[in-house]
């Protein structure tokens, strides 16, 4: 590696808090950089996206002002999520995401100047390419994160086309947390080069059956979150409905959490995984939408609630916990009646101790109503806080800095306080207000 290039990866790495690359993003680092196809197997959570996104930063060509990369993904919060960790690396091109249900006008907007590196779910990349709002001309990196999800049902179709209108692809790169028996024809790869650290996670997870007497299993859960205690986890129902009931019990119960699911609107789904990600709540009842492709914190268990009916699902939502070195249960709520799948056998019963309900987080989650666009950094709004607002160094929480607002966590006891002083102050040249985010 030549001095610019180890100089610019010591800079990404301590933008991202990061000392060095783990073993699988150093394989798939030089596995990308030396073939023109790869596949890139590896635990959710173990760091795909920047053992990607590293080696294609070398492949780019700074004076060429047209998509050079398109990154091709299955869900809105994956497509954000990619776009947030591209801009924290602060590599210089321009990125942008694209994805169904944000306005289209609100894309045109982005695409008045090309981005370097365009994300996007199939859906909405076809639409621009189709509107010629994107030109395909000058892209030479294809990568499809998760790629097994984005060619289920449904989409087959809209990427064949994507692909296809693609005529001067020199690289594919393909990333999954699962392995497929074989890649569909028409992606036309031949033979790839595979980088599988599938293995690595396996020893730190820890699988637990727990029994329900009731066909609901509700008070059951209940109790397991209590024997569990003050920890961060997901809760994985398989549909929306079962989603709904299960709030309305833990409501009920005093148990703080938020919802994620496909019939949630955009926006919400967003603000429920800042809270979830700065500890505001620490539980999230969600379907499996959640179970891959976005960015929370270290998961100390997931619980299914109700069992996935494929093992593929099973997997992934394993992998929100025993993520990159450290530790996780998986816990399986099985009603006495019940019959697992043979994807899960073989796995010892939990006893639940009789404990009291865990504390609610002393965190809450404050908005500020300006962002990137407004010339506003992480450490300007630290600072607001600090001085105006008279916090110290621990009672200042994660701050999440977007394009035209902030989300920062801070204690309650000092949230109102907060809010009377700092609403309506200046942040460098923008009034901005803060409040309390619903």
């Amino acid at each position: 590696m030549n001095q610019y290039k180890t100089e610019r990866l010591e800079r990404i790495l301590g933008k991202l808090g990061i000392t060095e690359l783990n073993p699988m993003q150093e394989a798939a680092s030089a596995a990308i950089h030396s073939n023109a196809e790869v596949l890139l197997l590896s635990p959710t959570g173990s760091g795909k996206t920047l053992a990607y996104l590293l080696p294609i930063l070398d492949q780019l060509g700074p004076d060429l002002h047209q998509v050079q990369v398109l990154i091709l993904v299955p869900s809105r919060e994956l497509a954000i999520q990619i776009e947030q960790v591209a801009k924290d690396m602060g590599s210089g091109f321009k990125t942008n995401a694209v994805y169904g249900g944000q306005a289209i006008a609100k894309d045109k907007k982005a695409l008045e100047r090309d981005p370097t590196i365009l994300i996007g779910t199939p859906g909405r990349i076809l639409d621009h390419i189709r509107r010629k709002t994107v030109s395909t001309e000058d892209i030479r990196l294809l990568i499809l994160d998760e790629y097994d999800k984005s060619l289920e049902v449904g989409f087959e179709e809209q990427m064949t086309e994507i692909i296809e209108s693609l005529p001067h692809l020199e690289k594919k790169v393909l990333t999954s947390a699962t392995e497929k028996d074989e890649i569909p024809s028409f992606l036309k790869i031949g033979n790839p080069f595979v980088v599988n650290f599938l293995n690595q996670a396996i020893p730190l997870l820890d699988i637990q059956i727990v029994i329900a007497e009731q066909k609901n299993k509700l008070d059951t859960l209940e109790k397991l979150l209590r024997h569990i205690g003050p920890k961060n986890g997901i809760i994985f129902c398989n549909y929306k409905d079962s989603i709904r009931y299960v709030s309305e019990h833990l409501m009920q119960a005093g148990i703080n959490h938020a919802t994620f699911h496909g019939g949630l609107e955009q926006r919400e789904r967003e603000r429920a995984l800042i809270k979830f990600r700065n500890g505001t709540i620490n539980i999230l009842l969600a379907s499996d939408l959640a179970a891959r492709g976005l960015d929370v914190p270290d998961m100390d268990f997931i619980i299914h609630y109700q069992i996935p009916m494929h093992e593929e699902e099973f997997i992934h939502r394993n992998g929100r916990t025993a993520r990159m070195n450290s530790d996780g249960t998986a816990y399986v709520i099985k009603w006495d009646q019940e019959a697992l799948p043979d994807f899960i056998s073989g796995i010892p019963t939990e006893t639940l101790a009789d404990r009291p309900l865990p504390p609610r987080s002393k965190w809450t989650t404050l908005f500020i109503s300006g962002g990137r666009k407004d010339k506003i950094s992480k450490g300007d709004i630290a600072g607001l806080f600090f001085k105006m607002g008279n916090l110290s160094k621990g009672e200042l929480g994660n701050i999440e800095l977007k394009q035209d607002c902030a989300f920062v966590a801070v204690p309650i006891s000092k949230s109102q306080k907060l809010i009377q002083t700092l609403n309506n102050t200046r942040l460098k040249k923008k009034k901005v207000r803060v409040k309390l985010l619903d």
